[in-house]
């Protein structure tokens, strides 16, 4: 989940809807349909944060609510005799209250249906069999609690550590970092896990910035660990290499080498290979950057005068440069206006489907927006688009991680 000139990052926060409901303050209150979603999701801190008021839990008002709505209906409608309805409030307490007040409210259920058949009396006095259901229905329900409170619990301590891990690999980046405008947005396919194999940085060093943007083949904790590794040997070669091509050629190595250690570790995932973009901005070039492209998409230049795809000849994927006899690594040195921003995004943007099958094509939307507004080639307004155009195109349903990252020149 998960919000972008400085890097700002724009990752989503799942399960909160934006946006006043019922006039109460931003962010206090939500939806009943976001809640139910939330509540279906298993997601805990947003169902937590959903019923919530000022930072306190207000979880307790529904089932208390419908125990009082239960009683008024049986103490005022002689013919209508409901009272053994209570049963059902410590079950939806269950389902949203914590432990304590789970059991608060099924005494109070308990203790609501022998006032209602002993002193409110107006209805023929119930056998002992509905207390005996209403308190058993309590016990149950604080039970169930303690197993769910227990298991979110454990929910949110592994999506701390995933967000550890994913701050390991995906480094917050501060604002100017290398002396660039950047921004940056990072979707996970997996909801829960919040971190897979893309990855991105900038660099900055005495022979320039350096940015790279990549995508590990495959998926899960394997795809992680490349992805760090890719990113260790890019931060050291970046700072130190005064060539972008022999920054290009350590990540090849580095690339074979770690797939050589998990063949022998007898892994499954010993084939790997990731695709990358690398791109090295100079002062010594201020009109131009030089790129090289490990099969992937080749970036976009966005400006004021539109959209335009930088003519990369894409190479050969990272762990596959030893297919070719020769070196593999082209740099490839492109105009890139002091007004332009360089778009670069991962396949989860560029394999985003609609309903009907097709791809999205983030250029036609960006295109449209820079000419209503300029200003849209922002390095934090361009990632929002595509971020959004994204989603929406593909109906929030992601196949893949999915990243997009934008850089420029401070004074674009």
């Amino acid at each position: 989940m998960r919000a972008a000139g400085a890097r700002v990052s724009l990752r989503p926060v799942r399960g909160r809807a934006q946006g006043r409901s019922g006039g109460l303050p931003r962010g206090r209150w939500r939806p009943l349909g976001v809640l139910v979603r939330a509540a279906g999701r298993g997601d805990a801190v947003s169902r937590h944060e959903l019923l919530s008021l000022r930072g306190r839990s207000v979880a307790w008002v529904f089932p208390l609510a419908l125990l009082i709505g239960i009683a008024a209906v049986d103490v005022s409608t002689p013919t209508f005799q409901i009272i053994s309805w209570t049963v059902l409030v410590p079950g939806i307490a269950a389902a949203i209250c914590g432990v304590r007040g789970t059991a608060v409210l099924a005494v109070l259920s308990a203790v609501v249906y022998v006032l209602a058949d002993n002193y409110w009396q107006h209805h023929a006095r119930t056998s002992l069999s509905g207390l005996v259901l209403v308190c058993l229905g309590g016990l149950i329900a604080v039970a169930a609690a303690v197993v769910r409170v227990g298991g979110e619990r454990r929910m949110v301590h592994m999506r701390d550590i995933a967000e550890t891990t994913r701050r390991t690999v995906l480094r917050p980046l501060p604002q100017g970092f290398g002396g660039l405008e950047h921004a940056a947005v990072y979707l996970s396919a997996d909801t829960q896990a919040r971190v897979g194999g893309d990855f991105y940085d900038v660099q900055p060093g005495p022979h320039g910035t350096r940015v790279l943007l990549g995508d590990v083949q495959g998926k899960g904790l394997g795809a992680v660990e490349t992805a760090a590794a890719l990113l260790g040997t890019f931060r050291e070669a970046a700072y130190h290499e005064p060539d972008l091509a022999a920054v290009a050629a350590r990540l090849e190595t580095r690339m074979l080498r770690h797939r050589a250690h998990t063949a022998a570790l007898g892994r499954s995932d010993g084939d790997r290979f990731a695709t990358a973009v690398l791109t090295g901005f100079s002062p010594e070039l201020p009109d131009a950057v030089d790129v090289v492209v490990f099969g992937h998409e080749p970036p976009l230049a966005v400006g004021p005068r539109g959209v335009r795809r930088l003519p990369a000849v894409g190479g050969l994927p990272l762990g596959m440069g030893d297919l070719l006899p020769g070196p593999s690594v082209a740099v490839h040195r492109l105009a890139l206006a002091r007004d332009e921003t360089l778009l670069l995004v991962t396949d989860g943007v560029t394999e985003a489907r609609d309903a009907a099958g097709r791809f999205y094509r983030p250029a036609d939307d960006v295109a449209r927006a820079v000419a209503a507004d300029p200003r849209n080639a922002e390095p934090r307004r361009l990632v929002a688009l595509v971020r959004d155009g994204t989603l929406r195109h593909c109906r929030g349903r992601l196949a893949d991680d999915t990243t997009v990252f934008a850089v420029r020149r401070p004074d674009g």
